[in-house]
């Protein structure tokens, strides 16, 4: 009888402790929550912030605070870029990560030999692709 107890005892551990780690150790704020600074610097993200990974929040949260620092024109293209990034699907994002961390293995004194190329094959992409269906204004 005290073995069967012992063993209720120890199921009843596992499964909290199993519930305990699986509940998130940092819930990030709503969207409403955040000051004006965070949201004028996640401003693309506004719609989708809530449905956001605690995790990317957090990061993301990170990122404004050097925001106040930057020029007009910084403070620009990281809204910018990060409205590009908002609209990326998760396979896009997946991909551009890959990308990411594959040219950062790039030697310093190589990776603009690597944009270079980079370049000319988004060029030469765009050129294959069809004209667009708009027609020409006359």
């Amino acid at each position: 009888m005290q073995s069967t107890q012992r063993i209720h005892s120890t199921a009843l551990a596992v499964f909290l402790a199993l519930g305990m780690a699986s509940s998130p150790a940092w819930s990030g704020p709503s969207w409403s929550s955040l000051t004006a600074m965070q949201q004028e610097a996640l401003s693309p993200l506004a719609q989708q912030w809530d449905r956001l990974p605690d995790l990317q929040q957090q990061r993301l949260l990170a990122t404004t605070k050097r925001y106040p620092h930057l020029t007009a024109e910084q403070k620009h293209r990281f809204r910018s870029r990060l409205e590009k990034w908002s609209k990326l699907t998760p396979e896009q994002r997946k991909a551009a990560r890959e990308k990411y961390h594959a040219f950062s293995k790039v030697p310093a004194e190589h990776r603009e030999k690597v944009k270079q190329m980079v370049k000319q094959e988004q060029e030469k992409k765009a050129m294959q692709q069809p004209a667009s269906a708009v027609p020409a204004t006359k």
